[in-house]
């Protein structure tokens, strides 16, 4: 499961980790991958919310082909004992079973009567920390049963517990960064950078920073998870070096600008807390008076769009206004900036080269590619 809009770059992604037949769909990819690959992914992939492992298929057309292949679909007695806690939850639609609660609990109903019938007392439904956290897709007449790899959203990498007002997802701050194509050899500069999620992303990633060391998932309670595999995959999750050390080449700077002094030191606690402190510069103040490194290099932005924070006469002051800046002192320097409304990113003055479509929490947009003249 992807944030929209980034299929591609996020089936590149599992295929670079070692995923095969890779196809990517509509907000998701669907692959292929055997144990070791599936543990890597978990540890090492920036793009997916969550990764999900298939149990079973089978034909469905009413609620009691529902009942009956959610039953059959596996070994119960290993994945799903009366002391483990569950949840469901569920996608799509059939004729019948057009409302994802109601089909959800359908799946419920049948594992805790098929657990009475064996054992004569059921698990409990857990929604926040279940023990296995199960996904139902119908559609096309078929039921698509998996287990949920991750547990909690692949995207909370942990270092986020201070954000500003409308913060980007991490894992679709991630994928934007990775459609720049910025690889650490040039600067990277935020002149109105919030919490910093773009920058830290962007610096995770040049240096190698698997995201999910150091946290627990619900993989780890399968019944046929392989500790001795999983331990192998983290250690080289955790030795992994970027092409740009291995060169023995410094990271180039990585500067921020934040107005609001608090969000500033917000921005600044997330990249310690990320361990990209060192790396990640972030100054306070205008964005009027920020002045780049010594470039060319590439500028990230995502402004306020009105639609949460900001009224639309003074963005679009600040939109020219970042505009002026730009050409003034950033040219031959590129420019991807997400934009959440055509007329606010219309003040810039600038034409776009690329127009890449993406969501940010619902919101239609796109990311835009510019050339600084």
């Amino acid at each position: 499961m992807l944030p929209p809009g980034l299929e591609q770059a996020g089936a590149e992604e599992l295929v670079a980790l070692g995923a095969r037949a890779v196809r990517p769909l509509r907000w998701a990819v669907r692959f292929e991958a055997d144990a070791a690959s599936f543990y890597r992914l978990h540890l090492q992939a920036r793009l997916p919310f969550r990764l999900l492992r298939q149990l079973a298929v089978f034909p469905c057309q009413s609620r009691d082909d529902l009942y009956a292949g959610v039953q059959d679909a596996a070994d119960w007695q290993r994945w799903l004992p009366p002391e483990h806690s569950f949840r469901v939850d569920a996608s799509g639609s059939l004729p019948g079973l057009s409302h994802g609660h109601y089909s959800a609990l359908q799946v419920k109903n049948a594992l805790v009567d098929w657990q009475r019938q064996r054992w004569g007392r059921r698990s409990s439904v857990e929604l926040d920390h279940p023990d296995l956290q199960l996904h139902l897709h119908l559609g096309g007449g078929q039921a698509q049963l998996s287990v949920d790899g991750s547990g909690e959203s692949l995207h909370r990498r942990g270092y986020r517990a201070r954000m500003g007002l409308a913060p980007l997802k991490e894992n679709l701050a991630a994928g934007l960064i990775r459609l720049t194509g910025w690889d650490g050899q040039v600067p990277l500069a935020d002149p109105l950078c919030g919490s910093g999620t773009l920058l830290i992303e962007a610096a995770c990633l040049a240096l190698g920073r698997a995201p999910g060391l150091g946290r627990r998932f619900a993989l780890e309670r399968w019944p046929d998870f392989n500790a001795e595999l999983w331990q192998r995959e983290s250690e080289a999750a955790a030795q992994a070096s970027p092409p740009l050390w291995a060169k023995g080449r410094p990271l180039a700077p990585i500067v921020g600008r934040e107005l609001d002094p608090q969000v500033a030191e917000q921005a600044r606690a997330n990249a310690a807390a990320a361990g990209v402190g060192e790396m990640v510069r972030i100054e306070t103040g205008d964005l009027r008076t920020f002045q780049p490194p010594a470039g060319p290099g590439v500028v990230v932005c995502n402004p306020p769009y009105g639609e949460r924070i900001g009224e639309l006469d003074a963005l679009e002051t600040l939109y020219s206004d970042l505009g002026a800046l730009l050409k003034e002192r950033c040219s031959g320097w590129d420019l991807w900036l997400l934009s959440g409304n055509p007329k606010l990113s219309g003040a810039l003055r600038m034409k776009a080269s690329r127009r890449l479509p993406v969501s940010n929490g619902g919101i239609d947009c796109r990311w835009l590619h510019y050339t600084i003249r």
